[in-house]
């Protein structure tokens, strides 16, 4: 697993790195990910985004990572961003 830390201005970056390696963003970025997603995927294609909310305590956070990793495909999330908890 790689875990960077970016500042919010370095958000085609962070996509740009997790599409390349053809893996699923997992993000607390609520504010600027999804205009930059969206700008991102008119260009280029994404593995997907998974917005998880701060207050989310993470048992519940991995719970939710894991129903979404065993009930869906790598291709269903192609160019997709979801928030988390549903």
């Amino acid at each position: 697993m790689t875990k960077v830390r970016f500042q919010a201005d370095a958000d085609p970056e962070v996509l740009a790195i997790a599409a390349q390696d053809g893996r699923v963003l997992v993000t607390h970025d609520r504010k600027t990910m999804p205009a930059e997603f969206a700008q991102f995927i008119m260009s280029q294609t994404s593995s997907g985004v998974l917005i998880i909310s701060q207050n989310l305590p993470i048992s519940s956070a991995i719970d939710a990572l894991i129903l979404v990793w065993e009930a869906s495909t790598a291709e269903e999330w192609i160019n997709q961003i979801m928030s988390l908890p549903f």
